[in-house]
């Protein structure tokens, strides 16, 4: 099983808009992996992504596809700078890198 396409289901006024798509872009240079931005699609996070504690979908969120055809999460929740409390982008593409090399070795 092998990453096939990261998936960024986000919505551009989003705080986090910005930080996300980096993290999508840098990746999908670095691997050599396809990526596609969903815009609001709250059914595919419906379908696949993390929700909040009551049930409800949120925004943005990065998927990976795999060759065989699975979807799953690899980055809902951007990582945070302790010391500066702005979003942390090399932590959060590190955590995504770890994830697609962690799924791609099962």
């Amino acid at each position: 099983m092998k990453a096939k396409k990261l998936i960024l289901v986000t919505s551009e006024n989003h705080p986090m808009h910005k930080a996300f798509t980096k993290i999508l872009e840098d990746v999908s240079k670095e691997l050599g992996i396809e990526k596609e931005v969903k815009v609001e699609d709250y059914v595919f996070v419906t379908d696949f992504g993390e929700k909040d504690d009551f049930g409800m979908p949120f925004l943005p969120q990065l998927f990976i596809e795999t060759t065989d055809g699975k979807v799953q999460p690899v980055l809902t929740q951007m990582p945070f700078n302790p010391t500066t409390f702005q979003p942390d982008i090399d932590k959060g593409k590190q955590e995504v890198i770890d994830k697609i090399k962690n799924i791609s070795s099962q």
